[in-house]
Formats: structure tokens, C-alpha cells, sequence
């Protein structure tokens, strides 16, 4: 995908030095990180920026494209290693800077999409890390080392973002992997309307995936779900979902059928590169993760995407004020 907007050299250069100069720690209060970054750019943030993120909003209002990418975003100037065992408590001991935590937090308040987080996972952070963990090596996560089939994060969650934000921290251009995603909109065309009734109906079931159960032993299977929601979203685990067992003989060739359309629809591919800002939306679209080539698995390995996830918008936000964990807005249970 071409960049739908960079950042001028000069641009990032301003914003990196306002961005640096929140003390604020997004891991140990985000409220107060947030607020600190709405101070802190308050009156500094380039126009083209501003303009951007209002191009954004209307495109998504629109139903232009819920898909956007932005590139020569500021990063952090140095980046600690991680290891495989525990990233994050090496990114917690090491990683001194929030300059990408920043601007992700910024660009969640030019769009007017409330950032959110779920307790279970990674400690509650606002801000998680895409990066290979060792023990996941091999399964059906953003936290193992392989590609990942279609899929809408947390799809067996009763709460799920609206948009997902992907910053490139770290990605060795030697190494060739792409995010590839289909809009519902596009399965939903090549569907005949029978199949999209019952696509409709809550006939389906897809099991936890695999870093909630660990969190959360009592989690297994979703309850039964439709799988096109509304007008545009859809909610799909390829290879996971299945139908529930009381469903109809009908609900199983739907399925089929959604599982050759989505074999056959048009992809969007991007690779992200060190500061790409990758803005796409989890519940009207599908997501993956293809290594096209690679060169050296260890590098490949050492990938590193800073990962926010949002609400569409303030309302929607407030609309689940009744799941906030210990009190924190934003913050969900499973």
C-alpha cells in the first residue's frame, strides 16, 4: 500500500523533540501519560498532521477506506534488544524512552479514538509489543514467530477494538513480511444473499486463542455469534470459527462458501517499515500476517511492532463504561 500521508523530515524532528518531553510513564499511569501528551502538543502539532488525521476521520465516515498508513512517524532514537523469553520485562527494565507510545497516544487523540486495553493481558498496558515470545513459537498468535491465518483480533471477546494501530519500532528490511487485509465489505459482495443470512445468524462459535487461555483458565469457546455484523462488520477466526453444534446443515455450507470468498477476494498488503504508522479497522475487516521472504530467522525474529488498540469513538467508548476493570477507563475483562 502507498503511504496516505509522510511526515516531512523537519516534521518529525519538531514532533520528536515535543513528544520527548512527556515525563509522564505510559506504563505506570496511562491516564496521566495521556493526559501529558494532550498538554504537551497542545498548539504543536504540525498542520499537515492535523489535517491527515481529519482526512482519516471523513474517510472513515464516508466508508472511503477504513485503512490508512503513515510513514516517517518518530520513533524511539534507541531501542533496547528484547529477548524471546520475556519482551516485556525487558522492555519495562530497558527501554527508557515513549517517544513511539507518545505519538501513538496522539494520533488516538487526532482521530477521536479512545484508546483501550484488556486486564488479563500484558498487565493492562495501553501500549503492547508485537514481538515473538518463545513459548508461542509455532501457534496461532501476533506473539509467535510464523504467519497468522484472517482473522479480527479477539474475536472470541465480547468487547473488541474498532481500530487496531501498528507503529514500526524495529524491522529489518533484509526480512520481507507483510500485513494483508480484506474488507468485510468485499466478502459481503461476492456472497449471494442466502449465504449472507445465515452468515447473519448466531450460528457460530471460535474458540479463545491461546495467550487469553493462558491468562484465563476458564476461557474456552466463545458464545454463539453471527458472523457479519451489522452493516459492515464482520467477526471471523479463519480455521478456528466453526459452526456451534446445534447450528443448521445450512450454517456449514455458509461457511464453506465465506471460506472460498475469502481465498479469492482482493487483498491490501503492506509491509511495515521502521516508523510506519498502520491504522486499520479490526471489526469491518479481516487481518494477517504473511513472511513473504526470509532471509535469517533469528533477525526475523527481532521484528518489533509497538500495537494500540482503540474504540471507534468516544460514545462507543462510554457505551461500555459498565466493563472498566478496577476502575480504570478504557480497560476491559475477558
Amino acid at each position: 500500500m502507498q503511504p496516505f500521508h509522510v511526515i516531512s523530515d523537519l516534521e518529525k524532528d519538531e514532533l520528536y523533540g515535543v513528544l520527548e518531553t512527556v515525563s509522564a510513564h505510559p506504563y505506570a499511569d496511562y491516564h496521566a501519560f495521556s493526559a501529558a501528551v494532550r498538554q504537551a502538543t497542545r498548539g504543536q502539532v504540525p498542520a499537515s498532521l492535523r489535517e491527515a488525521a481529519d482526512r482519516i476521520r471523513a474517510e472513515r465516515a464516508q466508508g472511503v477506506s477504513d485503512t490508512h498508513v503513515l510513514r516517517n512517524c518518530p520513533v524511539d532514537k534507541e531501542l533496547p534488544e528484547l529477548g524471546h523469553d520475556d519482551p516485556q520485562a525487558d522492555k519495562y527494565a530497558r527501554k527508557h524512552t515513549f517517544v513511539g507510545e507518545a505519538f501513538l497516544e496522539l494520533m488516538g487523540q487526532l482521530t477521536g479514538t479512545p484508546l483501550m486495553s484488556y486486564a488479563t493481558r500484558f498487565n493492562g498496558d495501553f501500549f503492547t509489543d508485537v514481538y515473538s515470545i518463545s513459548k508461542y513459537h509455532g501457534q496461532q498468535t501476533g506473539y509467535s514467530d510464523g504467519e497468522l491465518v484472517y482473522h479480527n483480533d479477539r474475536t472470541a471477546h465480547p468487547v473488541r477494538a474498532d481500530y487496531i494501530s501498528l507503529l514500526g519500532m524495529r524491522c529489518p528490511v533484509e526480512e520481507y513480511t507483510c500485513t494483508s487485509l480484506v474488507e468485510a465489505r468485499t466478502l459481503r459482495a461476492a456472497l449471494p444473499e442466502d449465504t449472507l443470512r445465515l452468515l447473519g445468524e448466531a450460528h457460530f462459535v471460535t474458540p479463545f486463542d491461546v495467550v487469553s487461555r493462558d491468562n484465563n483458565r476458564g476461557l474456552s469457546v466463545s458464545e454463539k455469534h453471527a458472523i457479519f455484523q451489522g452493516d459492515y462488520g464482520i467477526r471471523y477466526l479463519d480455521t478456528h470459527t466453526t459452526v456451534a453444534p446445534d447450528a443448521p446443515g445450512e450454517a456449514k455450507d455458509a461457511l464453506i462458501e465465506l471460506k472460498n470468498a475469502l481465498t479469492r477476494a482482493e487483498k491490501k498488503r503492506h509491509r511495515i517499515l521502521e516508523g510506519d504508522l498502520l491504522i486499520f479497522a479490526n471489526q469491518n475487516g479481516l487481518h494477517s500476517r504473511e513472511k513473504i521472504e526470509v532471509n535469517d530467522p533469528e533477525r526475523s525474529r527481532s521484528r518489533w511492532l509497538l500495537k494500540t488498540y482503540a474504540f471507534r469513538d468516544q460514545a462507543t467508548a462510554d457505551g461500555f463504561a459498565d466493563h472498566w476493570v478496577d476502575g480504570v477507563v478504557g480497560r476491559v475483562g475477558d
